[in-house]
This record gives structure tokens, sequence and C-alpha cells, in this order.
């Protein structure tokens, strides 16, 4: 999350007119190389603590439920992923670039410790409430319980529900719930296609078809009929909480 709010920062910076600001910023040796670092753990941190978690995962049960082989390829599946992933954090996103636009405009009058305290302030906040609106309450409470009960008994009420060693696990796990629950109610219908294909075919004495191909074409028949795609893209943006 640190390192997405240096990107969108650094990405409004490079579309603006150059400033003096950012000038100063990139004689900086090392505030250039403590920036190229941060930018480097951005895709970890879109991997994790986005929607990209649910999205992806309810994407790829959707590619093995239709039982086309590669099709869409893995790259196109992650990539739209991504696209909607983007789309749905894009008020967090947002909020985040504004709170990281007066840091890197006064970037000339602060020291290397100071931007980038500035920078993980500004991400922070945001992120936590986005994190918080998304995570089950069950899950924050299991959390909070195993960071509290990790530490020693003396520390343990410095750990509250809002720390993000709580929120990010939290988060997680939810969203990998609820796209098994999705990807569970997307299977059924591909599941019963396959069923009544492969009677059908027992019936007709053609046990030597296979039923999976046979039954592939009626698959892609119901998912494009019932407009799977944009159904399924709508559902999984729009599930999300900015806080």
């Amino acid at each position: 999350m640190i390192g997405a709010a240096i990107f969108l920062a650094s990405t409004s910076a490079l579309a603006a007119p150059p400033q003096p600001a950012a000038d100063d910023l990139l004689s900086r040796p090392i505030a250039l190389v403590v920036a190229l670092a941060l930018v480097s753990i951005a895709p970890f941190a879109f991997m994790t603590v986005t929607a990209f978690v649910k999205i992806s995962t309810v994407l790829q049960i959707v590619r093995g439920a239709i039982g086309a082989q590669n099709v869409p390829s893995g790259t196109v599946v992650m990539a739209l992923a991504a696209a909607l992933s983007l789309v749905a954090m894009s008020p967090v996103l947002a909020a985040i670039s504004d709170r990281a636009e007066p840091v890197l405009t006064s970037a000339g009058q602060k020291d290397t410790t100071a931007l980038v305290t500035g920078l993980v302030d500004a991400a922070r906040e945001p992120m936590r409430r986005f994190l918080w609106a998304n995570a089950s309450p069950a899950e924050r409470a299991r959390f909070l319980d195993v960071a509290r009960s990790a530490r020693p008994e003396a520390d343990r009420h410095k750990v509250g529900d809002h720390d993000l060693i709580v929120l990010i696990p939290a988060f997680m796990v939810t969203e990998l719930y609820e796209a098994f629950l999705l990807g569970f109610a997307i299977y059924l219908p591909f599941l019963v296609v396959d069923l009544v294909v492969a009677n059908v075919l027992l019936a007709l004495g053609m046990q030597m078809l296979n039923p999976t191909q046979v039954s592939l074409p009626f698959k892609l028949l119901l998912f494009v009929a019932a407009d799977g795609w944009g159904l399924l893209a709508r559902a999984l943006v729009s599930g999300y909480s900015t806080g």
C-alpha cells in the first residue's frame, strides 16, 4: 500500500509539468533509492491488501467451472482481475493520492526520513479504513486474538483491532471466504450442465464421447446468454465499501 501511494503520486507527477520539488527529489540519491524500493513492493501490496484477492480467485474459479483449457489464458484473467481491482479501489487510491500530493509538493524542504514517513502516513489511514470496512467482524476478532497471543502477556494490550497486523490477515481471509462462496454459486449451473449431458450420452449409448467436451459449447452458450462476464464484473466491483 505504501508502494501504491508512491506509484500514484509519481504517476501524477509525470503527467504534470516538471516542478522544482520533483527536481529536488530526484537530485537526492538516498530519497530516490528509497522511493524505488517502496515502488518495488507495490505489486505485492496490490495482490494482498486490495480487491485483487477476491476478484482474481473468483475469475480463476469461473475459468475452471467452464472447463475450457487455458481459455481465457492466465495472463488475460490476471489482467482483467487487475483492471477490475483498480476500478474497485479507485476511491481509496484517490484518497491516498490526495493525501500524498502535499507531501511530494514539499519534498524539497524535507529530509528522506520525513518524506518516507509522510508517504506512509498518507497511505495508512485510507487503507486502514478500507480493510476495516471489508474485513468481517468474526475474522477481525479471530486475528486480534491471534496477534495478542503471539506477544508477551504484558504487551498484549498494545494490539488493537484497528492495527494493520490484525486487519490485513482478517481482510485476506474474508476475501477468500467470500470468493469461495461466490465460486460455489457459479460452479453449480455448470455442474448441472455436465450431469445432464453425461446422462443424455449414457442414455443414447454414446459412452465413447467425452461428456466434458460435449458440454463445453452448452456451458459457453449459457455463460454468454446470461451476460456472465458483465454481471460478474459488476458484482465483484460493487461489493466493496471504502469505509
